[in-house]
């Protein structure tokens, strides 16, 4: 039998640790090769299963009723969420914010199994920055979707100033970057009930789409959960 493919596409320092981009073919279904994302050498994300990072996007486009819809994303990644906003004609231009500028090269360099369909669609801008600080900012510019996809979850966030935007004053902060009738969509691989409360106490309408999938990898069940939140 061959040696299963493994190969190492990145590796380098970041402000928030060593980041890692590999391919590999996985054991459990030879012939189908992955791509991963590692952070100090704990598991990030992977084009395995991307059910509920699409999700993030098409749930959201199904709470708008408009079109030409303006919309930003928070959190590059391996540009699934981007992906599905772009898939939709009624989205007229997706901004990006990545905190990483490693995770922009790669999708410039043509690494990431998405890139040449996001590098070839002109409505999509990536750009450096920090999304939870522009949305603790006054708004230059307002979006009819914002999704979030860049924690692990509300309680477990990557960077330490991240947590003041799962509080009812960061929501608040962050809502009038939202265009009248605009849908914030947030991703967590966890339930938040203390979440969902922040997100009642500023939006008059709060959904909770638990997103479930059998991940073949560990033969269980996995549950990935969607916060969407609207006036």
């Amino acid at each position: 039998m061959d040696n299963p493919h493994f190969e190492i596409l990145a590796y380098e320092p970041t402000e928030l640790g060593i980041l890692c981009l590999r391919q590999r073919e996985l054991l459990c279904e030879p012939g189908t090769v992955v791509t991963e994302v590692t952070l100090n050498h704990e598991f990030l994300m992977s084009s395995y299963l991307t059910a509920s990072e699409r999700a993030l996007s098409t749930v959201a486009l199904q709470m708008h009723q408009g079109s030409s819809l303006r919309v930003l994303v928070g959190g590059l990644g391996l540009g699934y969420t981007t992906h599905a906003a772009l898939a939709s004609d009624r989205v007229s231009r997706c901004d990006v914010v990545e905190f990483l500028p490693q995770v922009m090269n790669w999708l410039q360099d043509g690494l990431v199994p998405l890139s040449d369909e996001l590098n070839a669609d002109d409505r999509m801008c990536v750009q450096q920055g920090d999304v939870y600080q522009q949305l603790a900012s006054p708004p230059e510019q307002k979006y009819d979707l914002i999704l979030i996809d860049v924690d692990h979850s509300p309680e477990e966030n990557l960077g330490t100033a991240n947590g003041h935007f799962y509080t009812a004053e960061g929501l608040h902060l962050a809502k009038m970057h939202l265009a009248a009738g605009g849908v914030l969509g947030v991703w967590s691989y966890a339930e938040s009930s203390p979440f969902a409360v922040a997100l009642r106490d500023i939006f008059r309408e709060v959904r909770v789409e638990p997103v479930t999938v059998h991940n073949n990898l560990i033969n269980e069940e996995q549950t990935d959960w969607l916060f969407f939140a609207h006036d």
